[in-house]
């Protein structure tokens, strides 16, 4: 196998394992790295910070000691790590494993990170203090609909996407037009991809009946309880370095425990908001996930799905070969 897949000198192509959380993405990536020669890299914006385990479904260390893992335990909780960095180090990683004759499998479900890669980011010019605060003064006169308003008429694309009661998102598209003299959706077009050559293979995994994975979402946090989680963040609330501003703290389930454990609300209260809020997360990622035309989908629920993904991969790996 290992052999067909870097035949002929060709590059072995870059194979993506995506999905909305809690559809079992990681399980399949482990069943595939027991049986094909490849190196996992996590695209998952909150299991890069250590100490955040049991919260992110990080795979234990007994796993990452059978199988390359990357992209892992690499940044303390009160450090940052941009969707420009993952691209960065995705880059280089997916060079060093072709190098050693192994498939590159991405596993996760940050949709940033995944459409920078793919995608490229925009090249925007840097923000302007000064500026965002005369937009928030006019935000406090005229109202945020007012500006969402004069964004529609500057930029209709963007306008489209941003909703009106996004404040954040309203602000930095008015201040890219007013810094670049042009719209943001035009600079947001201007990308290319990081990834140079063209063969990238990319599936999504997730129950074809959204009640399922509503299921699987709360079954999965429950038995993060029952593993640990609250202490975990209490191990975080403790250490006297980390807000609830901190974006590893900001993750989904560590940012309502958290509340919990700063007195805004109820261990219940935090549960069922950290539900609640992984449910939101899901609808996210299905939503951006069924706008990229080149995924193909995977009932995750249906007889002998893992076979049939597993068989189609080999395939086209051997044909690329």
């Amino acid at each position: 196998m290992a052999g067909a897949a870097h035949g002929g000198g060709s590059a072995l192509p870059v194979v993506i394992l995506t999905g909305p959380t809690g559809a079992g993405k990681s399980d399949w990536a482990m069943r595939l790295a027991r049986e094909l020669p490849l190196e996992i890299i996590s695209v998952d914006s909150a299991q890069v910070y250590r100490g955040l385990d049991i919260g992110t479904a990080k795979p234990p260390l007994s796993e990452r000691a059978q199988v390359p893992h990357h992209l892992i335990d690499i940044r303390e909780p009160f450090e940052s790590y941009s969707a420009g960095q993952f691209v960065a180090d995705a880059k280089r990683l997916i060079g060093e494993i072709r190098s050693r004759h192994r498939v590159p499998l991405l596993v996760g479900g940050t949709m940033l990170y995944l459409r920078s890669l793919l995608n490229g980011i925009a090249d925007l010019p840097q923000g302007s203090a000064q500026l965002r605060q005369s937009i928030d003064e006019r935000a406090v006169r005229e109202g945020w609909s007012t500006l969402h308003a004069e964004l529609a008429r500057l930029d209709p694309e963007a306008a489209a996407r941003i909703h009106p009661n996004d404040p954040q998102r309203i602000q930095r598209a008015l201040e890219v037009i007013h810094l670049a003299q042009r719209p943001l959706s035009q600079l947001q077009r201007a990308t290319h991809s990081a990834l140079e050559e063209p063969i990238r293979l990319r599936w999504a995994i997730a129950p074809a009946d959204r009640a399922r994975l509503h299921e699987r979402i709360a079954l999965r946090f429950q038995s993060m309880m029952s593993q640990g989680f609250l202490d975990e963040v209490a191990r975080l609330h403790a250490r006297g370095d980390l807000t609830a501003e901190h974006p590893a703290i900001r993750a989904v389930g560590y940012r309502q425990l958290w509340a919990h454990l700063s007195g805004l609300a109820t261990l219940t209260e935090a549960v069922d908001r950290s539900i609640a809020a992984t449910r939101q997360l899901a609808k996210r990622q299905l939503t951006w996930l069924r706008s990229d035309k080149e995924i193909r989908w995977l009932d995750s629920q249906a007889p002998d799905a893992y076979e049939k993904w597993n068989y189609d991969l080999r395939r086209e790996l051997k044909e690329l070969g």
